[in-house]
Parts: structure tokens; sequence; C-alpha cells
């Protein structure tokens, strides 16, 4: 998986997980990757990124 699919996968769980729009998630997954957030693992990192970015 590329770097930009997993960016995908973690915004794709976090609406499907929790319920957010796609703007939201999206926003979220943008101010993530800007403080080099992600481990690699799209669930871990989608419940992280919700819990630390809602």
């Amino acid at each position: 998986m590329t770097y930009e699919e997993h960016l995908d996968e973690v915004t794709t769980l976090i609406t499907e997980k929790y319920g957010a729009t796609d703007e939201v998630a999206i926003q979220m997954v943008m101010r993530a990757q800007a403080d080099d957030f992600f481990s690699g693992r799209a669930n871990r990192d989608a419940k992280a990124v919700f819990k630390k970015y809602k």
C-alpha cells in the first residue's frame, strides 16, 4: 500500500467507524499528516487520529 492509499484508508475508516463527514475526516488526516503522525497501520491510525484531532 502506498502512503497515499494509506491516507485514503485512514480517511475512509474515520468516516465509517466514527461517523465523521468526508470533509472533517480529510481535515483530521491532513492535520495528522502535518504532525508526522502515521504508524502505517490504518485501523490504529484511524482511531488515534479521530481521538486526537476531532
